[in-house]
């Protein structure tokens, strides 16, 4: 197992910079998740540790010691991609074996490695089959052992489960968190999901536009981003982003009449200066259509059920936002909008940056 750190990394090709000034460290052993949109970055940051594009700048170290110059085979990597690449001429245990007869590795050495990953993977039945007759689940599970046989310092993982149907995709997040548990190695996955990031990551590198936005442990990266894009990348549904107008007596919640008198109490003076553009972050989860008193009146647009959750729709201005119906007793659209004091996130409108809200008393 390998601590995996890159050192104000910058890729570019041909004047476009992919990567720019990244720097992490990879704890030995640790889960890591590169998560974010389309091009982001997040590929060709891994693509680079494994070996395969060259940094333009900065570096890559394995256990405190410089790689760039070493091919992916020097770097004792193992590569699982989004697409399988099993042969399918072979049977399972030949595809699963095949890179310790590449590197001439005795029969005892493969038969006991054999045994050790198939223990592992729970692949005993299927040994003796071929890929094509395996479903894509278990096909994906198959080149992940022949992946890790090789007892490498570092399993690279790019999108391997967005191939897969939907139905084997909740099995196969499972049982690969459960996997890499048990092998211990250190694991940097990339994925554009966030269900994947925020299910198996110990920390999930967050990237936009070549950077990385934030690193942190999921539940923080929920409840604490340091920028809109990060609070409205991660949340399904996503969070809601409402402007804000300083008014007397709070802030004033974009062209509705309602004036929120919390967030008065919580900012600092310098975010309440005059004319300051100012933006609410808060997440559906936080905003509750309830009975109880204490809450606002807000034209409610539309109620509806996804599986167990009863959510609603309300507006303000011309931007449609989500809550989730709370009542107990439900009839029509009638009851107020209450907006939990902890969940409300506030930013600056012109930055897009975090605005630290204050405990005071």
């Amino acid at each position: 197992m390998a601590e995996i750190a890159l050192k104000n990394l910058s890729i570019e090709f041909g004047g476009f910079k992919a990567v720019d000034d990244v720097s992490l460290t990879v704890a030995n052993g640790e889960f890591v998740v590169y998560l974010g949109p389309s091009g982001c970055g997040k590929t060709t940051t891994l693509r680079s540790i494994a070996g395969l594009v060259r940094a333009t700048s900065g570096d890559v170290l394995f256990d405190g010691v410089r790689v760039n110059e070493l091919t992916a085979s020097e770097r004792n990597i193992a590569m699982v991609f989004q697409f399988v690449s099993l042969y399918p001429h072979l049977s399972i245990k030949e595809n699963i074996v095949f890179p310790l007869k590449a590197r001439g590795v005795t029969k005892v050495q493969i038969a006991r490695k054999l045994e050790w990953v198939t223990d592992i993977f729970k692949l005993g039945d299927e040994l003796a089959r071929y890929p094509g007759a395996l479903p894509p689940g278990a096909r994906q599970k198959v080149a992940l052992a022949r992946a890790v046989i090789r007892d490498p310092a570092v399993l690279l993982l790019d999108e391997p489960l967005s191939a897969i149907d939907e139905q084997f995709r909740e099995e196969m997040r499972w049982e690969l968190g459960h996997l890499q548990r048990q092998l211990g190695v250190t694991t940097i996955y990339v994925t554009h999901d966030q269900r994947e990031a925020m299910s198996l990551a110990d920390r999930i590198v967050l990237m936009n536009n070549g950077s990385i936005v934030q690193v942190s442990e999921p539940n923080r990266m929920f409840f604490d981003p340091v920028d809109v894009f990060a609070g409205q990348f991660i949340g399904s549904p996503s969070m809601n982003l409402i402007d804000l107008a300083p008014v007397e007596g709070g802030l004033r919640l974009g062209d509705s009449d309602v004036t929120l008198t919390v967030a008065r109490d919580r900012l600092p003076q310098w975010a309440l200066s005059a004319g300051r553009p100012l933006k609410l972050g808060v997440r559906p989860v936080n905003v509750h259509l309830t009975d109880e008193p204490g809450g606002v009146f807000l034209p409610v647009e539309d109620i509806y059920s996804v599986g167990r959750e009863r959510f609603f729709s309300f507006r303000i201005g011309e931007t449609v936002h989500q809550g989730v119906d709370k009542r107990v007793s439900p009839g029509g659209s009638e009851g107020c909008v209450h907006f939990d004091p902890e969940g409300l996130l506030f930013f600056d409108a012109a930055t897009g940056r975090r605005v630290a809200a204050e405990v005071k008393g």
